[in-house]
């Protein structure tokens, strides 16, 4: 007999749109051949592809079929009577056409979704900024497990790309203003719409050069709604004193920009002048996540912040893991002393 939480560990996989091969199937099959009943594999579908979410916003057409391809497989290596719904299911998703866009629902501890609009390909528009990665993931469970750090102050991301952590952030933390930044139109676009997505109503006249629709009653729900969102266009290298005097950042926090060397530079730059030009002089306090894909990158990073006086140390890694990997991956937080 399967464990009941079968059903619910195959739904957090499906909705985050994890690789098949995460997904316990052998438990499955184990457990269809013990019970070969069809109440297990309709929880299934219910929780997965039928889901709410899903159906509203579904993960991409060739996961999805990839899926009910391999549930189906598993039903029918247990010799059962055929179950109609998986095969209607697939039929109706074999008439779709295939998009460029993908939808993926990442469960937070209360249970609500960050729901996010993302390309199906790792690199779309010149840009490796229309997906989510590990480091992201890994940075929203660190300040969901420590949202002391965040709760009532203003917090500036920094290449937010299509908004995973601040969205979390922001459903769980409390903070009093978070401030998105990214520099390419595209990323920009897409993170505007990911954060309206999840329920959130821009600040009016923050987002520049991107253009946004009336959203009639946004007035009213701006006016309860904490925190305070922005999205900011913000390009290290040519960025402003104006611009940096507008943010005033508390907190700063940054997944996944650290795997260049050039843009290793300008980040320490922009981290130098924001340090530099504050109304109040008390320094924000700096959380960067990364994913050590190179370690000479790595240690570059670390030497180059010897280099400007930028102190910097370990954050033990946190002992929840709340958003499933593919593969655990190689992930550190910097706090650095600016």
């Amino acid at each position: 007999m399967a464990e009941p939480g079968l059903g619910l560990r195959f739904q957090r996989r499906f909705l985050a749109a994890r690789q098949l091969r995460s997904f316990p199937w052998a438990e499955l099959e184990q457990s269809l051949r013990t019970s070969p009943g069809s109440s297990l594999l309709v929880d299934i579908l219910q929780k997965t592809i039928l889901h709410p979410l899903c159906v509203k916003y579904p993960p991409s057409t060739k996961y999805r079929r990839c899926f009910l391809t391999e549930l189906i497989k598993k039903h029918e290596s247990t010799a059962a009577e055929p179950l109609d719904e998986l095969y209607d299911t697939l039929a109706g998703i074999l008439n779709e056409e295939e998009s460029t866009h993908c939808y993926k629902n990442y469960l937070l501890p209360t249970g609500e979704p960050v729901t996010l609009s993302e390309s199906v390909a790792i690199i779309s528009g010149g840009t490796t900024g229309l997906v989510t990665w590990d480091a992201a993931l890994h940075l929203a469970e660190w300040a969901i497990e420590n949202s002391a750090v965040f709760s009532n102050r203003t917090v500036l991301e920094l290449g937010s790309g299509i908004g995973f952590t601040g969205i979390a952030i922001c459903k769980t933390c409390s903070p009093k203003t978070y401030i998105f930044s990214d520099c390419h139109p595209c990323v920009l676009r897409e993170l505007t719409e990911n954060i309206r997505l999840n329920g959130f109503v821009l600040e009016p006249d923050t987002t520049r050069h991107i253009q946004t629709e009336s959203q009639g009653p946004e007035a009213e729900a701006r006016n309860c709604q904490t925190p305070k969102l922005i999205v900011a266009e913000l390009d290290w290298g040519s960025v402003t004193e104006k611009q940096l005097l507008d943010l005033q950042p508390d907190v700063i926090v940054a997944a996944d920009v650290v795997y260049d060397p050039e843009i290793i530079l300008a980040l320490i730059g922009m981290l130098q002048k924001l340090s530099t030009f504050r109304a109040d002089r008390k320094r924000p306090e700096v959380y960067i996540a990364f994913t050590i894909r190179n370690p000479d990158t790595y240690h570059l990073f670390q030497t180059e912040l010897d280099k400007v006086g930028i102190g910097w140390q370990i954050i033990p890694a946190h002992s929840n893991s709340i958003f499933l990997y593919d593969v655990q991956p190689n992930v550190t937080i910097l706090q650095l002393f600016i």
